[in-house]
């Protein structure tokens, strides 16, 4: 009797075989929440040896790293209306925290572009402030319609500068 193939063929069902190439790796699990993924030990050691890499060249460029909230008010999104325009379908947006409605909805961060848009306002006042260069590596999350893993999930790593 033939062995079951260890990997579904790539010409019968490329999906297939990707998440078999993942699990046969271990490299990542499907998480709790539809499109979040548990990222493994040996999966993540990679990403962080990229992360390094990619850090390192930053901070020779001049640019320090910097963290902004995750969570950001609704407010500052709908200020910029290409922004909700482009992200509207793929918010998650909090309504109730503790126990009590929100007075005003707060997003999670799709981007970090319109919070640091707001403390640049803040923190530059003249030509003397510049140059400011930030890097934020950081976590975003997007409500995706088809989610991947390490490809397309709802929540996922990245960097930006």
């Amino acid at each position: 009797m033939a062995k079951a193939p260890v990997l579904t063929p790539q010409s019968v069902d490329f999906p297939q075989w990707y998440q078999d190439v993942l699990n046969k790796a271990e490299l990542a699990d499907n998480g709790p929440v539809r499109g979040t993924m548990v990222i493994r030990p040996y999966a993540f050691a990679i990403w962080e040896r990229m992360q390094a890499a990619v850090d390192e060249r930053i901070k020779e460029a001049g640019a320090e790293n910097a963290y902004f909230p995750m969570f950001i008010p609704e407010s500052y999104l709908t200020r910029e209306a290409e922004h909700v325009e482009g992200f509207s379908p793929e918010l998650a947006i909090v309504t109730i925290a503790g126990g009590k409605t929100l007075e005003e909805p707060i997003v999670v961060r799709p981007t970090s572009e319109t919070v640091v848009g707001e403390y640049m306002a803040k923190w530059v006042q003249s030509y003397r402030d510049l140059p400011l260069l930030l890097n934020l590596w950081n976590n975003v999350v997007r409500w995706e319609k088809r989610p991947r893993i390490f490809l397309r999930t709802t929540e996922f790593l990245w960097q930006e500068g």
